[in-house]
Order: C-alpha cells, then sequence, then structure tokens
C-alpha cells in the first residue's frame, strides 16, 4: 500500500482507519486509491450505506466523514462569497454583533426532535424558480430537484418553462469520475431543445463534495453556445435555506445585473425586490402602479423575465418585500449603482397606502414630475373607500374573534396590520423567521406588550388552541393538522396558499377567507362530543333509555343506541370525528 504524503485526510486517521478507508475507496471506486478523488470517493458514504455495511466500524467511519469533508470541498471564493454575505450592512442585527459572532452568521443550533428545515441549496432554488423563461438545471441526484420543485406556487404570465424540473441525476460512476462532462451534456439539451435565454445551474451536496467545478463548466458552456449559463453555488451544506436565499441574490449581482441594456427607460422605472408573485399576488399591485405610470422595470423575482433582471440596473427606486431574503440585492445596487430602496409590504389597507406613498416620494426625489404625489393620494383614496366598503360586511361578523398567526418574515408584521383591520385581535404571531426590524415593527403595530413566539412546539400549539384562547390559526401548511386535531378553523397564509392576499383587493379576499373558514358550518358539528366517548356517554345512555320500550328495557345497550340515534332529530346528531 503506497504512501500519500500530501493526503491530510488521510494521513490524519489510525491504522486500522487507514486500512478501511483505502478499502472503502477501493470496493466504491473499482481502482486503486489515488488523493485526486479522495473527495470522489468520499461522497459515496451518503449513496452507498450498503458498502460500508460490510466493514466492521464503517458506518461509524462514514458518518465521521461527511462533517469532515465538508470542511475541506467548501471552496475559497464560497467561504469568502459567505463571510460576505454574513456582513450585511442593511442589517441592523448583523452590524450589531463582534467580528466573531459575525463570522458564525445567524444560524441556529438545531434541538432534538424538531425539524431542521431547508437547507442553502433549498434557499436558492425557491428564491430563483420564480424566474419564469430561465431553465433551472439542478446538478445533482434526482432527489434534490424532486424535493425543491414548484415548493412556491410563484405564477407565470408568459412562459411556464420554470414549471418544468432540469436534473443532471449523478449516479454513483459519476460521483467517482465526475460529473462535469453530464453538466456540460446536459446544458446543451437544454439549449438546443428549449433555446431558453439563460441556464442556472444549481450546485448541490454531492456535487459539491466530489469537487466539480461547476463555475468552469458553466464559463465553458457560455462560450460554445452563446447563452448566459450562471452558476449558482449554494450547496446545502453551507447553511441554512435563508442563507441559501441570498447566494442566490448573490448569483445575480454577480452574473446576471447589469449584463444589459433596457430597450427604453422613465422616471417611474422601479425593481421590486423579494416579491415571489405567490398566487400571482404582483398582479394585484401592479394595476395600482400602471394608474399612476409607475413601470415595475424587473421584479426579483416573481414573474420575472431574464432580460429584465439582467436590465435592472437602470431603476430610479428599489421595493424591498422580503427583506431577510434578498437585503443583499438592495444593498450592493445602491453601492454600485446609486439605487435608493426602502422596505415596504403589499398587504393590508395602510400598507399598500404607505407603500404607495413611499415609492412616490423616492421617484419625485430622484427627478420624477411632482404631480406623481397628488395623483398617488387621489389613487389611495379611491382605493381605500373602496376596499373599506367591502370589509364592513365582514367587520361586523369578525370583530373581537382571535387569531394565532404562526409565520415569519415581514408577514409576521404585515398580516398583523391587514387583520386589525378587519378587526380581528392577534393573539399572537410568530417572530421565528423575522429580522429585528420585523420586530419592531410588530411593537409599533400591536404596543410593546405584542406577543411574539419565537418558538412554539406543535404541543403548545395544541394546548393554545384546545383552551380556546384562539378562534382561528393562520400558518403553513405544516402547522394544520395541530389546529385540525383540536377542532379549529384554519387558513393557509404561507407560500403554498391558493389565494392571493396582496393590495387592496387582497385584503378583502383574506377577510372573506377568514370568514368563510370561522363560521363554516362543519366546526359546529364537529364538536358536538360522540355518544360513545367519555364526554358524551351519558348524554348518549340517558337518549338511548328515553327512546327504548320498556318491553326491550332490559336487551342490549346496542339495540337502545340505535333507537336513540333514529329518535333524534337530525340537527342534533352528534359528529363522528373527534
Amino acid at each position: 500500500m503506497r504512501s500519500h504524503g500530501s493526503c491530510s485526510i488521510r494521513n490524519g486517521k489510525s491504522g486500522s482507519e487507514r486500512v478501511l478507508w483505502f478499502s472503502v475507496s477501493r470496493t466504491v471506486c473499482r481502482k486503486p486509491f489515488k488523493p485526486a478523488i479522495a473527495m470522489r470517493a468520499s461522497a459515496c458514504f451518503s449513496a452507498n450505506w450498503h458498502v460500508f455495511k460490510a466493514f466492521p466500524g464503517g458506518m461509524e467511519l462514514a458518518t465521521r466523514e461527511t462533517s469532515i469533508h465538508q470542511e475541506h470541498v467548501m471552496s475559497a471564493s464560497l467561504n469568502a462569497q459567505i463571510a460576505e454575505v454574513f456582513d450585511e450592512p442593511g442589517c441592523d442585527k448583523n452590524q450589531g454583533k463582534s467580528e466573531k459572532e459575525r463570522k458564525r452568521g445567524c444560524i441556529k443550533q438545531l434541538s432534538p426532535g424538531s425539524a431542521a428545515g431547508g437547507c442553502a441549496f433549498d434557499g436558492a432554488k425557491i428564491a430563483l424558480q420564480p424566474v419564469v423563461d430561465v431553465a433551472h438545471l439542478v446538478h445533482g441526484p434526482i432527489a434534490c430537484e424532486g424535493n425543491s420543485w414548484d415548493n412556491r406556487h410563484a405564477a407565470s404570465s408568459g412562459s411556464q418553462l420554470y414549471r418544468t424540473g432540469f436534473t443532471t441525476d449523478i449516479n454513483e460512476l459519476d460521483v467517482v469520475y465526475g460529473g462535469e462532462k453530464r453538466l456540460f451534456r446536459s446544458v446543451r439539451e437544454i439549449i438546443e431543445k428549449y433555446d431558453p435565454p439563460a441556464v442556472f445551474v444549481y450546485q448541490t451536496c454531492v456535487t459539491a463534495l466530489i469537487g466539480d467545478d461547476i463555475e468552469a463548466v458553466c464559463k465553458r458552456a457560455t462560450e460554445q453556445f452563446g447563452k448566459p449559463v450562471i452558476p449558482v453555488i449554494s450547496p446545502g451544506f453551507a447553511g441554512p435555506k435563508n442563507l441559501g436565499n441570498k447566494l442566490g441574490g448573490e448569483a445575480i449581482l454577480n452574473y446576471v445585473i447589469g449584463t444589459r441594456e433596457p430597450e427604453y427607460t422613465t422616471p417611474y422605472d422601479i425593481n421590486v425586490i423579494g416579491e415571489y408573485n405567490l398566487s400571482g399576488e404582483l398582479w394585484q399591485t401592479k394595476p395600482l402602479l400602471d394608474a399612476l405610470g409607475i413601470r415595475i422595470l424587473s421584479c426579483i423575482s416573481g414573474d420575472g423575465r431574464y432580460n429584465e433582471v439582467a436590465s435592472s440596473h437602470r431603476a430610479k427606486v428599489n421595493m424591498m418585500v422580503c427583506s431577510k431574503s434578498m437585503i443583499n440585492i438592495a444593498t450592493k445596487m445602491q453601492r454600485r449603482y446609486g439605487i435608493p430602496y426602502f422596505e415596504g409590504s403589499f398587504y393590508g389597507i395602510g400598507d399598500m397606502s404607505d407603500t404607495l406613498r413611499h415609492i412616490a416620494s423616492l421617484l419625485v426625489q430622484q427627478g420624477a414630475p411632482d404631480d406623481l404625489l397628488e395623483r398617488t393620494e387621489r389613487l389611495i383614496a379611491a382605493e381605500e373607500a373602496r376596499a373599506w366598503e367591502r370589509i364592513a360586511h365582514y367587520k361586523a361578523r369578525l370583530t373581537g374573534k382571535r387569531v394565532l398567526l404562526i409565520t415569519g418574515g415581514v408577514k409576521s408584521w404585515s398580516v398583523v396590520s391587514a387583520l386589525q383591520e378587519a378587526g380581528l385581535e392577534i393573539v399572537g404571531t410568530s417572530v421565528k423567521k423575522s429580522t429585528k426590524e420585523d420586530k419592531d415593527k410588530i411593537k409599533e403595530i400591536m404596543g410593546d406588550d405584542a406577543h411574539m413566539i419565537d418558538g412554539m412546539t406543535p404541543r403548545e400549539m395544541y394546548a393554545m388552541l384546545r383552551d380556546a384562547r384562539a378562534d382561528i390559526m393562520l400558518s403553513g401548511g405544516r402547522s394544520q393538522f395541530v389546529a385540525l386535531k383540536a377542532r379549529i378553523p384554519w387558513l393557509d397564509i404561507n407560500q403554498e396558499r391558493h389565494h392571493p392576499y396582496g393590495g387592496y383587493e387582497g385584503i378583502v379576499e383574506l377577510v372573506h377567507e377568514i370568514d368563510r373558514a370561522i363560521y363554516n358550518p362543519v366546526w359546529q358539528q364537529v364538536r358536538i362530543p360522540a355518544p360513545w366517548g367519555d364526554d358524551g356517554g351519558a348524554l348518549g345512555v340517558a337518549q338511548a333509555q328515553a327512546a327504548r320500550p320498556l318491553s326491550s328495557a332490559a336487551h342490549g345497550g346496542a339495540l337502545g343506541v340505535v333507537q336513540a340515534q333514529a329518535a333524534r332529530p337530525p340537527s342534533s346528531a352528534p359528529g363522528w370525528g373527534r
């Protein structure tokens, strides 16, 4: 067995581990061990567990190798990019940290028994996939694409190419010999068949571990095919989903923005950043901007087009919708191109009006005509009057109803404002994914005694709902079963929802859906205790005895129950579920 003095991984092992290392690498790779393929052999630990079971201690070594090789594989460029993202001047919380704390980033330690949440790859994918005319190619195992495809209902007014899942679907041989050639062939096939304006290539954990140079492949493909092929370097092990959002934004900044010029510009051009057009929410606000003559030069990334994003550096104002995901785009565009930005919200009547005023004010400061301010106020007055008139019907029914809001980010405060306008009482709002600015806005809206929930377990959530401290819960799909178990109405407020809640039209739709959920007759039905349960047994027996004839009084209880159910009016029939 040859000695490899240059292999720090190999030299750091004990004698028995070294033998196992060589044995495993030769078994998986089917060739003599070489330092050049050390990382590729180690990547097989995640894909070939059956191989390691044959070796004493193989599973333990495989588990350790996962963490060891993550440190070796994190390239200098990726480490530098992550460090730059963590040093974010637009985040007050980040700037308040020491240099050591800043390097650690915003990653929270995982607690046993809780879900880990999305990875960095998932964050980059969901941030960029709403660019609708781009081919999104995942370089990795097929499961990475399958688990991330269309996990947001981002709507498109044109191309549907973004809804086609592309993956290189690498296998064991690619892990050993490298997947760069397969990636190049995949890019060529996509361009020949679909002719997109650009291809986004997403790095995953496995392809990062085996050392595929995605940036070099993308550069070569761009030169050969004459189409922009953009590397998105955000492997899952780099960090959580929020970091992936920002790394996706870095790819846009480094390779897309500023590479094209718009056909024409106007004094009213703006960019909307961090808006994903969930269920078509952007289309509820765009008509308002159109009425004022304001043009959305680019939306990053909901219903976006590659050429629009590439020419977005010519906008006059940037609006930041979700600062936690893409604040780095807004701050760097301000430094590079002098574009001012602000954070606004499309949720709720008051916030929508404030957003329109802020856009108009910044555009006037950037050189737009002064009459824009007056026209904006006229539009706001007309739209607010129409929205309040439509909400009045629901407000009388909803005033005083208690809402538990389990969401995060910008929705933790923007939806609160919208609900309060409808007369609803907020008993708690989740701030698990909210920034310091988000929390400050919650206090501004709800007061200093606002009940902000940083982390609530399903058991605590269930106890709160069961004790009737809330009349309805608004959350994502992962929490819906807690509400249903407590027999409490539930409404989807997260990205999986099927109804748009943006703009003046959106708040009316939100109030309408809450009213439908709370007053659905099914809740009154399922809350009636079943006669065979502990809490309904006495009622069932009494009704059975009252309905049973004297001649059959000595017979079994089953007959009495059947007769009782037959004699009971339909309106008081017990529910079948608990």
